[in-house]
């Protein structure tokens, strides 16, 4: 057996997602007056009960001696003796106090010192009680004049413009409205809820949006590790003080304008055409790629068109025969001139020749490439308005001219503040359909987002964290040899090798890949995806249900036997862990699952990880990982817009390379020997998402795709063939032009399930994956405490792979039931709570349900502050139904571990990294 090399490199670049708002900035919206109040009610209450409890036992030694000295007086004084000892056993208050207290001490003087000792805490346990009320009505007045005043912040203003244009045009009402002692009104509850939803997400979450939450580049190198001595000055991240911003038009906008041209006879006329892309001709049919584009649903505010492609065939005839020979002399006809020519060469009446043409343009045989937008296009509204004028036609002229204004507004969208943004987005929106309207539009139409913003807070930042090329480093290492164990892909992957050695044996060859696509689709992958979308990763009883491996390969057996080996261990540690707060795995955990895996190992496994530095004090800081991928420059390829191009106006014109030339040379660097990268771009570009700068020096082009990369880095499809290499056992995408492997890239931020058929075919021969690591899926739960299960935090050396969390459901909370529950006693009920189950000040909760459609994977976590009765009223708010299943995890890094800090303050930050791992075979290494 050959030996294999593994060479493995951390990345020294990262991606930075930082908070818009330092975490202080929330701190104003808590109560810490009321929070005090509670903590001493709920300390007192506590002392009070326990001295209960040892009266109890004092006041049952009293009955029997009652029971025996005044027999002859009746059982009067011993059912009063038994119901004070109920009483304060209950930790509650007798009717008489002091009656009470008189009457034990006539039994007996210390027991009824102790009882008068218990009875005056007991009151004044009740005065302290009574003083919540007020105090937390000033409390939560203090913290809703505190929001009013945060919802000046800049950055949570611009961004809710473009989040929530309907929460964002009630701010002025919303503030014009006086604080009070009253209770607000139900749409000012209902405003309020919501603002504050917003701005804990620009506060304490890093989901890149707006100015919600800036991106920053930068670099990795020596200095003190993140931790060491908090000072202000010693972070590992400082911020600039000034972010900038660059927004553009949402793609789909353009669709919806190219749509338009497309439906009108007389513009259509003067667009020019092509074939499909990869059409051949079989004996009595031609075979082409038809694709279909879904419109997403323009209400949402995230939506892209869906796009399917698939292997078409049309019956051969003397027409489509001439036509084809038409284009072969010509690659490109205005749509008039080829309407003419088949006029002209049938002698068909013009409406005819309209029909045929207008079934073919249908059908997708002929295409009108001109208008789509490329997903490369630095600015698709410059290159779409490009693409107009050169159409050389008075309309297009017009509507490229009209396009004019809303490219000013696009543009002078990032510098505008809060207030002028609102008109810029409504003369966008009226430009919009104005230029719909021109172009026959009976109702016009736009995307709820018309815009996409991201800003850019910092380049090459410097971060001071030895332990990436350390500690960190090493771990992560030993973790990613058995994250194939949790790829969602890696069936799919293996299933379809197994195809391709069923239809060609080993060391077989493909040289129609589109027809082996087609083949592959129609005769298994699309029942097996049917089959696998219904399987459950543990059946009812917990135990692991199978992959799906109907051709019964060695490949599927072995993922199987990994994570049954990864949840046999982590039961074994659950099963001896007690009462721990913490699961530590161990490396020969790892190290086992990664051997069952060894036949299944990619050879070339670039990987990203999305990772939060939890900095503690006289600790090496933690590393938690809150989600991995395979593939390449994922944490860079969506934001190079904002890198690429110098930015501010003093920028001189030499400037340094932008961020997509840094990673191509990186790409091209870490390309397995032998093997070019090539980006398969997904067809025409359905979301803002998946545009980025050209990252790979080639790039596949399907059929129905075009491409604006040089003809020389163009791969078509009828060039690429796959084989089997036996000595590797793997498949190879070759290409017979350049003689080289191909190994297919995608760069986009699309899942790869919502791309063409032939893309995400393509895509089972890339290192992409999507690993879920989920590291107690299997491992039954403990026993409720008061209907709450708890699982302890899960770390690996350096790497935290899971958070502390507490799970219930919604009728276990201590929400508001009933409307006679005073304010002060809904809060201290909250707080008992928490006590009850050790949960810390602050936690994400994730609420997910069924009745509404709210599924677990969709959910979405919210921040919750206990200290905070707005937060609390925010959560309650989230929870519907009694059975919403509610998890919450602890905040990890908490807020004294902060490792970015700016001017304002500590962010919450994510670093987004890179590792590389090449296996060769040892005689391959120099």
């Amino acid at each position: 057996m050959t030996s294999v090399m593994t060479a493995w490199e951390p990345g020294r670049r990262f991606m930075l997602r930082v908070a818009g708002l330092p975490a202080e900035s929330v701190h104003a919206l808590r109560c810490p007056g009321s929070v005090g109040w509670a903590e001493r009610v709920l300390a007192e209450e506590d002392r009070l009960r326990e001295r209960a409890a040892e009266l109890s036992d004092v006041l049952y030694g009293l009955v029997t001696t009652t029971d025996t000295a005044v027999r002859g007086e009746g059982d009067q004084r011993r059912r009063r003796l038994l119901s004070l000892r109920r009483e304060i056993f209950n930790n509650r208050l007798p009717a008489d106090p002091d009656a009470a207290a008189r009457f034990i001490a006539e039994l007996d003087g210390d027991a009824g010192r102790q009882v008068g000792e218990w009875l005056d805490g007991r009151r004044r346990f009740e005065q302290l009680r009574a003083e919540g009320e007020d105090l937390l009505l000033s409390d939560v007045d203090r913290s809703r004049t505190a929001l009013r005043e945060l919802v000046g912040e800049e950055r949570l203003r611009r961004g809710l413009l473009l989040a929530s244009p309907t929460l964002a045009g009630q701010l002025e009402g919303y503030l014009r409205k006086p604080v009070t002692g009253a209770r607000p009104d139900k749409r000012t509850r209902k405003v309020e809820r919501s603002l504050l939803s917003y701005l804990y997400r620009t506060a304490c979450k890093t989901s890149p949006f707006s100015t919600f939450t800036g991106v920053a580049t930068g670099i990795f190198s020596g200095g003190s590790p993140a931790g060491a001595e908090r000072e202000d000055g010693d972070a590992a991240v400082r911020l600039p003080e000034v972010w900038e911003s660059r927004a553009r038009l949402n793609v789909l906008v353009l669709g919806r304008l190219a749509e338009l041209v497309l439906a009108d006879p007389a513009r259509r006329a003067d667009l020019p055409v092509r074939l499909a892309s990869g059409w051949g001709r079989d004996e009595d049919r031609v075979r082409y790629v038809r694709r279909w584009v879904t419109a997403g649903d323009d209400d949402a505010t995230v939506t892209f068109d869906a796009v399917k492609d698939r292997l078409f065939f049309l019956r051969r005839s003397g027409i489509l025969d001439r036509l084809l020979a038409l284009f072969e002399g010509r690659a490109e006809l205005r749509y008039r001139e080829l309407a003419e020519w088949l006029s002209n060469e049938h002698d068909a009446p013009p409406e005819q020749c309209e029909t045929y043409l207008g079934a073919l343009l249908q059908l997708g045989m002929i295409r009108v490439p001109c208008l789509e937008t490329d997903v490369h296009s630095p600015d698709p509204l410059r290159s779409f308005q490009e693409a107009l004028r050169t159409l050389g036609r008075p309309w297009a002229e017009r509507i490229a001219d009209g396009l004019d204004a809303t490219a000013d507004a696009v543009a002078a969208f990032p510098e505008a503040d809060a207030s002028r943004r609102p008109g810029i987005l409504r003369e966008l929106r009226e430009g919009l359909h104005a230029l719909q309207r021109q172009l026959g539009a009976q109702e016009p139409s736009l995307p709820q987002t018309v815009l996409y913003e991201d800003t850019a807070a910092g380049e090459d930042l410097e971060c001071r964290w030895p332990a990436w090329e350390g500690q960190v480093a090493e771990d992560l290492q030993a973790l990613e040899g058995a994250l194939p164990a949790f790829d969602l892909t890696l069936p799919q992957r293996i299933t379809f090798k197994g195809f391709f050695l069923a239809r060609y044996g080993r060391g077989g060859r493909c040289e129609d890949l589109l027809g082996l696509v087609h083949d592959f689709h129609e005769d298994f992958f699309d029942q097996y995806l049917s089959f696998t979308a219904k399987r459950r990763a543990f059946d009812d009883r917990g135990e692991y249900v199978p992959e799906e491996n109907w051709l019964g390969l060695p490949g599927i057996k072995a993922v199987d036997s990994a994570r049954r080996v990864f949840v046999d261990r982590m039961r074994k540690l659950w099963a001896e862990a007690g009462s721990a707060s913490e699961l530590v795995l161990q490396r020969a955990h790892l190290e086992e699952t990664a051997a069952e895996l060894a036949p299944v190992a990619a050879d070339f496994a670039p990987q990203s990880h999305h990772l939060q530095i939890a900095a503690a004090e006289g600790a090496d800081p933690l590393a938690v990982v809150n989600r991995s991928y395979g593939g390449l420059a994922f944490p860079f390829s969506r934001f190079t817009h904002l890198y690429d191009a110098p930015r501010g106006r003093s920028a001189p014109a030499d400037s340094a390379p932008g961020l997509s030339e840094a990673l191509r040379e990186t790409a091209a660097r870490v390309t397995p020997p032998g093997a070019v990268l090539a980006e398969v771009t997904g067809g025409p570009v359905a979301s803002n998402l998946n545009l980025h700068g050209r990252l790979t020096d080639y790039e596949i082009v399907c059929p129905g795709e075009t491409s604006t990369v040089p003809e020389e880095a163009r791969l078509h499809l009828d060039d690429l063939y796959v084989e089997h290499d036996e000595d590797a056992d793997r498949l190879l995408l070759r290409s017979r032009r350049l003689d080289r492997e191909v190994v297919p890239v995608y760069l986009g931020y699309l899942v790869p399930l919502a791309l063409p058929e032939i893309s995400r075919t393509l895509l089972l021969l890339s290192p992409s994956s999507m690993s879920r690591t989920d590291v107690w899926g299997g491992v039954p739960e403990g026993e409720p405490h008061e209907g709450v299960t708890t699982r302890p935090r899960v770390r690996y050396g350096s790497l935290v792979l899971s958070r502390r969390s507490w799970t219930t459901t919604a009728g276990r909370l201590p929400v508001r039931q009933q409307p006679g529950v005073s304010d002060a006693e809904w809060f201290l009920g909250w707080q008992r709570w928490r006590r009850l189950h050790s949960l810390p000040a602050r936690v994400f909760a994730t609420v997910s349900g069924s009745a509404d459609g709210r599924g677990g994977a969709g959910a979405k976590p919210s921040c919750v502050d206990f200290d905070s009765p707005l937060s609390l009223t925010a959560f309650e708010a989230l929870v519907r139904e009694g059975n919403d299943r509610i998890v919450l995890r602890e905040m990890l890094p908490t807020e004294d571990g902060l490792h970015v800090r700016s001017a304002r303050g500590g962010h919450v930050a994510e670093l987004a990294v890179e590792t590389f791992t090449l296996r060769r075979p040892a005689k391959e290494v120099p």
